[in-house]
């Protein structure tokens, strides 16, 4: 099917969330001011489960993520799995994003995740509490912001969702992924290769095979938006938690 007929019926599916979606707050004291994010818990589920930590959360939850997950574990094709997506957007000012401070290899913001808002989502549903339960995605500077988790937080991370990631801000970045021993996670990386970050990823990609990392890797002929982005939810999913 051509991707943009793809594309069309992923906003006619998933325009409209079907499934709950709580929305909380937390008064982050490591970062001083309060950050916005939504959680998703699949119904009818007693074990423990992994959870997906979503930045840039407001495009993930309106390009239908939620729906796809939970379509995804009903065909069977993935194990259920909790969705916190966080918002960067000042709950209080909207006018105001924050990823460009947030997202741009910022220890304070891996700090936040760790010490605060991890233990929260820990106490409050029935995860799997452990680095091997745990993933982060996020695209552009967000994906930079999960490279950086990577090599931050990587005992806390096991699954890393890159998606045209924007290095440029941190280049020191590649020489991190190149001098660390071979770390302990699994990627998903993809590109645009239609004025995205093409140049950017494929160097990373090809740091990752020299050091021998097995992971995904998609590059579509899409630009910098969520046509590109949003077709692959399905392919990131399947990739952390396909059955």
């Amino acid at each position: 099917m051509h991707r943009s007929i793809v594309c069309l019926l992923f906003i006619f599916l998933f325009s409209t969330q079907l499934f709950a979606i709580q929305e909380r707050i937390i008064n982050s004291k490591i970062l001083g001011y309060k950050i916005k994010y939504w959680v998703h818990v699949p119904d009818g589920v007693d074990e423990a489960m992994p959870v997906l930590y979503v930045t840039d959360g407001e495009g993930y939850k309106g390009n239908g993520l939620v729906n796809l997950s939970e379509s995804l574990v009903k065909e069977n094709k993935v194990t259920p799995h909790i969705i916190v997506m966080v918002s960067a957007i000042d709950p209080d000012n909207p006018s105001l994003n924050r990823r460009n401070i947030q997202f741009l290899c910022n220890s304070y913001y891996v700090r936040f995740y760790k010490e605060e808002l991890i233990p929260k989502i820990d106490k409050r549903y029935n995860t799997i509490n452990k680095q091997e339960g745990r993933g982060i995605l996020g695209v552009s500077f967000g994906g930079l912001n999960a490279m950086y988790f990577a090599i931050q937080a990587n005992d806390t991370f096991k699954n890393i969702g890159i998606q045209s990631p924007a290095p440029h801000p941190c280049p020191s970045i590649y020489d991190d992924f190149a001098n660390a021993s071979k770390l302990p996670i699994n990627i998903f990386l993809s590109t645009g290769t239609v004025n995205d970050k093409a140049t950017a990823t494929r160097r990373l990609k090809q740091i990752l095979t020299e050091k021998g990392y097995e992971f995904t890797y998609m590059e579509v002929a899409e630009g910098h938006n969520w046509q590109n982005w949003r077709p692959m939810f399905d392919d990131i999913l399947i990739s952390f938690y396909g059955i």
